[in-house]
């Protein structure tokens, strides 16, 4: 059970709001279905997506995440000690069907979308009321990626999600992620050495952070993406963060709002570091991007 405590404030001093669980699982699945690339991250691609009478199966959601992974969403209102096996199984068989699911995301979302699935990192994500601590054991004990998510609804129309356990595909389970260990920094001198640090610092930023690499950019995830790091250019590293640029002091030079903007990974604030000074500067954005994530 969540430690979480919501309270309101009245004239008369504070109100708590008491925590539940939905009234029916399908309740669940319908609000993130509905909002899924705001609560998760992901582009929903399809509900109650069927296996085929051989596997005889029902996935609950099917995703494609900021990075062009593969995405399997499992909903219980409750705890359930099944879940996780139930969306292992599926996730196994999601990815022997890669070509079936390619003309799912073509379909949904286009040829460009399905040229750029990212198969060495699928996802399992479980919604769930509650999870044991056997569950988290388990799922560290997997080399999937997989994230147990808890949810409960506060009051009239508030729903709170809380990460309860999150593991890469890319790490053993006694290392959650190694620090540099793969980051593989660009041997450029400065810059290199200037991208070793963002790497270290990002990860720094607390537990359950998975590195996803892709050819133009490396993403930083929790849940979703927090900050997107490109190969340094010439004279600089940029860096996109998931932080609403009109709430923050756009420093010409350090900072630029690229809302409507192409560029590689995801996020509307830009960073541009060329010294460890701009390191230091950008740090509170780090920990305001990774604490939205």
């Amino acid at each position: 059970m969540s430690d979480l405590k919501l309270f309101r404030a009245t004239n008369s001093g504070m109100t708590e709001v008491v925590p539940r669980l939905a009234e029916v699982e399908s309740d669940v699945q319908h609000l993130v279905e509905t909002h899924m690339e705001t609560m998760l991250g992901v582009r929903f691609l399809a509900s109650e997506y069927s296996t085929g009478p051989v596997h005889g199966g029902r996935i609950d959601s099917v995703g494609l995440d900021e990075n062009g992974s593969p995405v399997i969403v499992e909903y219980k209102r409750g705890t359930d000690p099944g879940v996780i096996n139930q969306g292992l199984f599926y996730l196994a068989w999601l990815v022997d069907h890669k070509e079936e699911f390619r003309r799912l995301v073509r379909d949904r979302l286009g040829a460009s979308a399905a040229a750029q699935v990212l198969w060495s990192t699928p996802r399992l994500v479980c919604v769930a009321g509650d999870f044991t601590r056997y569950d988290v054991h388990a799922v560290r004990e997997h080399r999937r990626s997989i994230d147990l998510v808890r949810y409960r609804f506060f009051g009239k129309g508030l729903i709170g999600l809380e990460t309860v356990a999150s593991v890469s595909a890319r790490t053993s389970a006694s290392n959650r992620v190694r620090r540099g260990a793969d980051a593989q920094p660009p041997r450029n001198g400065q810059l290199g050495a200037l991208a070793a640090e963002v790497d270290e610092m990002l990860l720094g930023l607390g537990d359950g952070i998975t590195r996803v690499q892709r050819k133009q950019y490396r993403a930083y995830q929790r849940l979703r993406n927090f900050a997107c790091v490109c190969p340094p250019q010439k004279t600089k590293l940029l860096v996109y963060l998931k932080v609403d640029p009109s709430t923050v002091d756009i420093i010409p030079g350090l900072t630029r709002d690229v809302r409507g903007l192409g560029h590689h990974g995801t996020g509307d604030l830009e960073v541009q570091l060329r010294s460890e000074r701009d390191l230091e500067r950008a740090q509170d954005l780090f920990r305001a991007s990774y604490a939205a994530a």
